[in-house]
Protein backbone atom coordinates (compact mmCIF):
# COMPACT_ATOMS: atom_id res chain seq x y z
CA UNK A 1 0.00 0.00 0.00
CA UNK A 2 1.20 3.29 -0.86
CA UNK A 3 2.17 5.55 2.03
CA UNK A 4 0.98 9.62 2.45
CA UNK A 5 2.68 12.40 3.67
CA UNK A 6 0.19 14.03 5.89
CA UNK A 7 0.72 16.72 8.96
CA UNK A 8 -0.49 15.80 12.15
CA UNK A 9 -1.13 18.30 15.13
CA UNK A 10 -0.41 16.28 18.23
CA UNK A 11 0.42 17.99 21.28
CA UNK A 12 0.62 21.59 19.99
CA UNK A 13 3.35 20.58 17.51
CA UNK A 14 3.04 19.69 13.99
CA UNK A 15 4.73 17.06 12.54
CA UNK A 16 5.08 15.67 9.03
CA UNK A 17 4.43 12.02 8.85
CA UNK A 18 4.72 9.22 6.13
CA UNK A 19 1.72 6.98 7.00
CA UNK A 20 -0.69 4.05 4.70
CA UNK A 21 -4.46 5.16 4.68
CA UNK A 22 -5.28 2.13 6.68
CA UNK A 23 -2.81 3.13 9.87
CA UNK A 24 -4.80 3.52 13.28
CA UNK A 25 -3.47 7.09 14.87
CA UNK A 26 -2.24 4.60 18.00
CA UNK A 27 0.37 2.80 15.66
CA UNK A 28 1.68 6.36 14.32
CA UNK A 29 1.27 7.76 17.56
CA UNK A 30 3.54 5.14 18.91
CA UNK A 31 5.64 3.96 15.97
CA UNK A 32 6.28 7.40 13.85
CA UNK A 33 6.03 9.70 16.46
CA UNK A 34 7.99 8.07 19.32
CA UNK A 35 5.00 9.01 21.86
CA UNK A 36 4.48 5.54 23.71
CA UNK A 37 2.04 6.81 26.50
CA UNK A 38 -0.78 5.77 24.91
CA UNK A 39 -1.05 1.82 25.76
CA UNK A 40 -2.58 -0.93 22.90
CA UNK A 41 -4.72 -2.85 24.77
CA UNK A 42 -7.42 -5.05 23.64
CA UNK A 43 -7.06 -3.60 19.75
CA UNK A 44 -10.60 -3.35 19.47
CA UNK A 45 -12.66 -0.26 21.46
CA UNK A 46 -12.95 -2.48 24.73
CA UNK A 47 -10.21 -0.82 27.03
CA UNK A 48 -9.62 2.35 26.57
CA UNK A 49 -6.01 2.45 27.39
CA UNK A 50 -4.98 3.88 24.07
CA UNK A 51 -7.68 6.57 25.14
CA UNK A 52 -6.35 9.98 23.30
CA UNK A 53 -8.44 13.69 23.11
CA UNK A 54 -9.15 15.02 19.43
CA UNK A 55 -10.31 18.48 19.61
CA UNK A 56 -12.06 18.18 22.75
CA UNK A 57 -13.87 14.36 22.68
CA UNK A 58 -11.71 11.39 24.29
CA UNK A 59 -11.09 8.73 21.42
CA UNK A 60 -9.65 5.53 21.63
CA UNK A 61 -6.42 5.42 18.93
CA UNK A 62 -7.15 1.96 18.10
CA UNK A 63 -10.25 2.60 16.41
CA UNK A 64 -9.14 5.73 14.65
CA UNK A 65 -7.00 6.07 11.34
CA UNK A 66 -4.56 8.34 11.52
CA UNK A 67 -5.58 10.09 8.42
CA UNK A 68 -8.99 10.84 9.93
CA UNK A 69 -6.74 13.22 12.75
CA UNK A 70 -5.22 15.27 10.02
CA UNK A 71 -6.41 18.94 10.52
CA UNK A 72 -7.40 17.92 14.05
CA UNK A 73 -5.61 18.90 17.53
CA UNK A 74 -4.67 15.23 18.84
CA UNK A 75 -3.79 15.74 22.52
CA UNK A 76 -1.58 12.59 24.33
CA UNK A 77 -0.77 11.70 27.99
CA UNK A 78 2.73 13.50 26.86
CA UNK A 79 0.94 16.33 26.30
CA UNK A 80 -0.59 17.23 29.63
CA UNK A 81 2.41 18.45 31.75
CA UNK A 82 1.63 18.07 35.48
CA UNK A 83 -2.44 18.45 35.01
CA UNK A 84 -4.60 18.36 37.94
CA UNK A 85 -5.62 14.90 36.81
CA UNK A 86 -2.36 13.68 36.82
CA UNK A 87 -1.59 14.76 40.47
CA UNK A 88 -5.13 13.15 41.40
CA UNK A 89 -4.26 9.93 40.45
CA UNK A 90 -0.79 9.66 42.18
CA UNK A 91 -2.32 11.02 45.61
CA UNK A 92 -5.61 8.64 45.58
CA UNK A 93 -2.94 5.76 44.57
CA UNK A 94 -5.70 5.03 41.33
CA UNK A 95 -2.98 2.85 39.63
CA UNK A 96 -1.39 -0.19 40.31
CA UNK A 97 0.69 -1.95 37.64
CA UNK A 98 -0.65 1.82 35.54
CA UNK A 99 -1.04 0.74 32.09
CA UNK A 100 -4.48 1.47 31.62
CA UNK A 101 -3.70 4.77 33.77
CA UNK A 102 -3.19 7.41 30.75
CA UNK A 103 -6.03 6.36 29.11
CA UNK A 104 -8.08 7.10 32.40
CA UNK A 105 -6.23 10.07 32.69
CA UNK A 106 -6.68 11.31 29.21
CA UNK A 107 -10.63 10.49 29.50
CA UNK A 108 -11.00 12.05 32.89
CA UNK A 109 -8.90 15.27 31.62
CA UNK A 110 -11.42 15.72 28.90
CA UNK A 111 -14.37 14.63 31.48
CA UNK A 112 -13.42 17.84 33.44
CA UNK A 113 -13.29 20.16 30.59
CA UNK A 114 -16.46 18.82 28.65
CA UNK A 115 -18.55 18.60 32.04
CA UNK A 116 -16.81 20.14 35.00
CA UNK A 117 -20.09 20.00 37.01
CA UNK A 118 -21.09 16.34 36.39
CA UNK A 119 -22.95 14.30 38.83
CA UNK A 120 -22.16 10.81 39.90
CA UNK A 121 -24.11 8.81 36.50
CA UNK A 122 -22.27 10.98 34.32
CA UNK A 123 -19.23 10.69 35.51
CA UNK A 124 -19.91 6.65 35.91
CA UNK A 125 -20.96 6.85 32.04
CA UNK A 126 -17.39 8.17 31.09
CA UNK A 127 -15.38 6.21 33.17
CA UNK A 128 -17.35 3.31 31.62
CA UNK A 129 -15.18 3.51 28.31
CA UNK A 130 -11.75 2.53 30.29
CA UNK A 131 -11.17 -1.04 32.02
CA UNK A 132 -8.75 -1.63 34.78
CA UNK A 133 -7.58 -5.21 35.21
CA UNK A 134 -5.75 -4.79 38.24
CA UNK A 135 -7.33 -2.63 41.00
CA UNK A 136 -10.95 -1.40 42.55
CA UNK A 137 -12.32 1.32 41.19
CA UNK A 138 -12.54 2.95 44.27
CA UNK A 139 -9.39 5.07 44.00
CA UNK A 140 -9.97 5.93 40.50
CA UNK A 141 -13.22 7.64 41.44
CA UNK A 142 -11.70 9.33 44.21
CA UNK A 143 -9.54 11.04 41.49
CA UNK A 144 -12.23 11.99 39.68
CA UNK A 145 -14.02 13.54 42.53
CA UNK A 146 -11.37 15.67 43.45
CA UNK A 147 -10.26 16.79 40.04
CA UNK A 148 -14.21 17.53 39.49
CA UNK A 149 -15.00 18.94 42.82
CA UNK A 150 -11.15 20.33 44.46
CA UNK A 151 -12.01 16.83 47.00
CA UNK A 152 -15.71 18.18 48.39
CA UNK A 153 -18.30 15.90 47.83
CA UNK A 154 -21.10 17.13 45.54
CA UNK A 155 -24.68 17.61 46.10
CA UNK A 156 -25.35 15.97 42.55
CA UNK A 157 -23.95 12.50 43.69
Amino acid sequence: MTKVAVTLNVNGEESEVLIRPADTLLDVLRENLGLTGSKPGCLNGDCGACTVIVGKKPMKSCLMLAIEAVDQNVTTIEGLTDATVQRAFVEHFAFQCGYCTPGFIMNVHSLKENHPEADGETIKSWMDSNICRCTGYEEIEAAVKSVLYGGQEHHKR
